[in-house]
């Protein structure tokens, strides 16, 4: 009976631990620190996790190609969408255009990147005048299949195509913003329909760090 008990016990605490990570992410409580980037909380290591962000080449929606350190040195948001995206994307790139109106003068260098998780249709130019709705700043990215799947991959993101009604499809993908920091390293998530002031709170610790 007393095995059963610490055996029940140690459940609770795993399953626990497993619902305060979880919001730990998605509230943005926990932080990546030092050149290993182990995320801690509090100054408590929470090991064990995957490195979010890495190398990528792609090609922005000027037709250059570009990659991960072309934007090193500045505070970076990063969204996994597409242009045909009928809610979330066009949501969430409206939202984060309004914050950055709101933030003002302070985000004068905070970059914005909208990686396409549809490169088949998402050309250069299709980005170009998708992007020409949104604050100018947003950084519109693509590429060959292989070099979003691994921008994908690095991001630790998730993009799937879903065929549709009439031959077509859609693309099912990642709706979180990513939290970059001025070197590259993940500080953590802004949530799809996150709370506005906790979004904006959320965007200036970025800048600030």
């Amino acid at each position: 009976m007393q095995t059963l008990k610490i055996i029940r016990y140690a459940a609770w605490a795993m399953v626990a631990g497993l619902i305060f990570f979880t919001a730990a992410i998605v509230l943005g409580w926990w932080r990546v620190d030092g050149p290993g980037r182990v995320p801690t909380n509090g100054g408590i290591e929470i090991k064990g996790l995957p490195q979010i962000g890495g190398p990528f080449t792609l090609v922005n929606h000027h037709g250059k190609t570009v990659t991960d350190k072309d934007f090193l040195g500045k505070p970076m948001l990063v969204f996994f969408g597409f242009t045909y995206c009928p809610d979330v994307c066009p949501t969430t790139l409206f939202e984060t255009t309004t914050r950055l109106q709101k933030i003002g003068a302070e985000a004068r260098d905070l970059q914005v990147l909208f990686i396409t998780a549809d490169p088949d249709r998402d050309t250069p130019e299709q980005l170009a005048l998708y992007l020409q709705s949104f604050d100018p700043r947003i950084v519109g990215l693509t590429g060959t299949q292989e070099q979003v799947d691994a921008a994908v991959l690095a991001y630790k993101a998730y993009a799937k195509k879903v065929p549709s009604e009439g031959g077509g499809y859609t693309v099912d993908h990642t709706a979180s913003v990513f939290l970059m920091d001025r070197n590259g390293r993940f500080m953590g998530l802004i949530d799809y329909h996150e709370q506005e002031a906790s979004a904006l709170a959320k965007m200036r610790r970025l800048i600030a760090k």
